[in-house]
């Protein structure tokens, strides 16, 4: 018995131990989850318990702290606290730490998600403050952009190639101000800009080549902007083809309005005439107005349709001559009236200010520089045939000088009105000999348009002329100037043709014998005046702010039937252009006005000769573009060709608008 109790109580504990090893192991196989493998439960372990292993992969997709957060939240608080539990009670039951328990590797398999799914989760959750910029797109190119902002590398390119080569002259103050965004085409614009400069430097072979950086980015720009430089150059090349053909096509008919205004406040001094008269001039405000229409039909030819208005009469200046005893131009008291002092502004005065149309003419081209003229009323020389005294002439303006005499040879004063003339040019362009013209007119006086006796286009008064015009180098003009008229009994011979821009009878140059020489003789012939006048004008520009003018005429007056006369006339200018500020003139003229020299007729009378001196300065003072201030002096010595007259003062401040 005691045999058999020591057998069991050796045999009992090893039985014991089999049974319980046997027994875990039935248990252990009966728990073990069919769907996961080994290795399964090894990296679930690993992504369950490894915290070494879930920091590497952490820093490997680079995902914030949030995202590990993110990632317990998908485990479940409550799963981390089984897990925890199951490895307490493995180590009490001295189960091996590594070795997963198969309650904490299902809780662990069904609380993490399909492991493709979870990284992208954590690449989500990593860039999520990156989103939204991804999804707009990135711009890789400047060519996607639909402005160019300065922070941009292809606006600071540039700004970096307008500083070095100065390619762009930007504000007034020559900087570019490259702060602001640009449209593409503004940046072509400029880019292009940049493009032609450098093209320049390179063609000049200058010291400062752009350099192959600057060159390669030059190249970068160009593809960038290809699209862009194609469509300014088309534009341009579009531009440039409507421009040759607008050139090309006829001219639109186009009318231009031209206005002058004159002020002038004006007085003459001086002391009694022969006759012991005295001065009755006073201090007169006189002003002149002048609209003119300016029609062109195909580009070359113009239209003139001029309106006037003024009240600018010219002073009285009776003045003896001690010769003339009982001759017809003497009166009771011996004195007669000169026509020497007319100033500029007096030409065409209405009166009262009514207003009249004082020129209306058409000129046009004919061949080459050839032109064509016809005046229908108010016509004289000086429109169609250079009068070669720069500065002084600005063909009856209110901008030269002062009076009617210095402003051009009183050869052109002869004869005015209705008629027709012709340019005929000849002369190259290359040689000493500059473009010259030859040139022909002929204009009737005021009975042109009267188809009674002694009036009319060819029986009334005219002047034809002839003129040789020669310009030599840039610096000096001649004109030789032939000028035959026809003047009825009683028509001054200087005197613009009596109508249009002269509204008074009388001569507008000259003593009252030079214009009158029939009515000199004791006996007065009342007879028709037959004229043949010569003349040379020639101006010498020595440079761009001084300039020397002169003329000389001769006039041989016959009185048909009875005799003849002689006149002469000469004068010259100094000009100094710009004089103080641009625009700016001052003008210094003498010379003799026309006066009779010699007389041969039956019962001539004896007459002073003595040469009317006209001394004239004046200095323009241009305000602005459109309005000039003059004031001048002119001095009459010998009036009327009397050194027995005082002389006269005449003073005038002149101020001209025009627009």
């Amino acid at each position: 018995m005691s045999n058999i109790l020591w057998k069991s109580l050796v045999i009992g504990p090893v039985f014991l131990g089999t049974t319980l090893v046997f027994g875990t192991s039935a248990i252990a196989a009966e728990n073990q989850p069919t769907n996961l493998t080994g290795s399964n439960s090894t990296e679930i372990a690993a992504i369950g318990l490894n915290s070494t292993t879930l920091a590497t992969d952490q820093a490997a997709i680079d995902f914030s702290t949030k995202s590990a957060t993110e990632l317990e939240k998908l485990a479940g608080a409550k799963s981390v606290e089984k897990l925890e539990n199951s490895i307490t009670s493995s180590k009490q039951a001295e189960v091996s730490a590594p070795i997963a328990s198969p309650l904490q590797a299902t809780n662990v398999a069904q609380a993490v998600p399909n492991p493709d799914r979870t990284l992208n989760q954590i690449m989500q959750y990593g860039s999520e403050n990156s989103a939204n910029r991804n999804a707009q797109g990135q711009v890789t190119s400047v060519s996607q952009l639909t402005d160019v902002d300065p922070t941009h590398w292809a606006f600071q390119a540039l700004q970096s190639l307008v500083e070095r080569y100065g390619c762009i002259e930007g504000y007034p103050d020559r900087t570019y101000r490259g702060n602001r965004a640009l449209t593409r085409y503004e940046f072509a614009a400029g880019l292009n800009a940049c493009l032609d400069r450098i093209n320049e430097l390179i063609a000049a072979a200058v010291a400062d080549l752009p350099s192959k950086e600057d060159l390669a980015t030059i190249r970068r720009l160009q593809e960038e902007f290809a699209a862009e430089l194609a469509t300014l150059r088309g534009r341009v090349d579009a531009l440039e083809a409507r421009t040759a053909r607008l050139e090309a096509q006829q001219f639109s008919t186009t009318t231009k309005l031209r206005g002058e205004v004159i002020f002038a406040i004006t007085d003459a001094f001086g002391g009694a005439n022969t006759a012991g008269d005295g001065d009755d001039n006073n201090t007169v405000f006189q002003n002149r107005v002048r609209l003119e229409f300016q029609t062109s039909f195909s580009g070359r030819d113009l239209l003139h349709t001029r309106l006037a208005a003024g009240n600018a009469g010219p002073f009285s200046f009776p003045s003896g001559n001690r010769g003339l005893n009982g001759a017809a131009l003497a009166s009771e008291t011996n004195a007669i009236s000169t026509f020497e002092g007319t100033q500029q502004f007096n030409l065409g005065s209405t009166g009262n200010n009514d207003i009249v149309l004082d020129w209306l003419a058409y000129e046009f081209p004919l061949f080459g520089r050839s032109r064509g003229y016809v005046a229908a009323a108010g016509g004289i020389h000086s429109d169609y045939t250079p009068t070669v005294n720069p500065y002084f002439e600005d063909f009856d303006g209110g901008n030269g000088a002062l009076s009617a005499f210095a402003q051009e040879s009183p050869i052109y004063r002869i004869g005015g009105g209705a008629g027709a003339a012709v340019n005929l040019a000849f002369g190259g362009g290359g040689g000493i000999l500059r473009p010259s013209s030859l040139t022909l007119g002929y204009l009737a006086g005021p009975g042109a348009n009267v188809p009674t006796d002694k009036n009319g286009l060819l029986d009334g008064d005219y002047a034809a002329l002839a003129q040789l015009n020669f310009n030599v180098s840039d610096v000096f003009g001649l004109a030789l100037t032939y000028v035959h008229g026809y003047h009825n009994a009683g028509s001054a011979i200087f005197d613009l043709g009596g109508s249009g821009r002269n509204s008074f009878s009388g001569g507008v140059v000259g003593t009252a014998l030079a214009n009158f020489p029939g009515q000199v003789a004791t006996n007065p012939l009342n007879r028709p005046l037959v004229t043949n006048s010569y003349g040379a004008s020639a101006a010498l520009r020595i440079s761009k702010n001084f300039s020397i003018s002169g003329y000389a005429a001769f006039t041989d007056a016959i009185i048909i039937g009875r005799g003849g006369a002689d006149i002469w006339t000469w004068g010259g200018g100094l000009a100094f252009p710009n004089l103080g500020k641009e625009g700016n003139l001052l003008g210094l003229f003498a010379g003799v006005e026309p006066y009779l020299t010699d007389l041969n007729v039956p019962g001539g009378s004896d007459f002073e000769d003595d040469p009317p001196y006209h001394i004239e300065g004046f200095y323009k003072i241009q305000v602005t573009n459109n309005i000039s201030v003059t004031p001048g002096v002119i001095w009459l010595m010998s009036p009327n060709q009397d050194n027995d007259n005082d002389d006269i003062f005449i003073g005038t401040l002149r101020t001209t608008f025009s627009f």
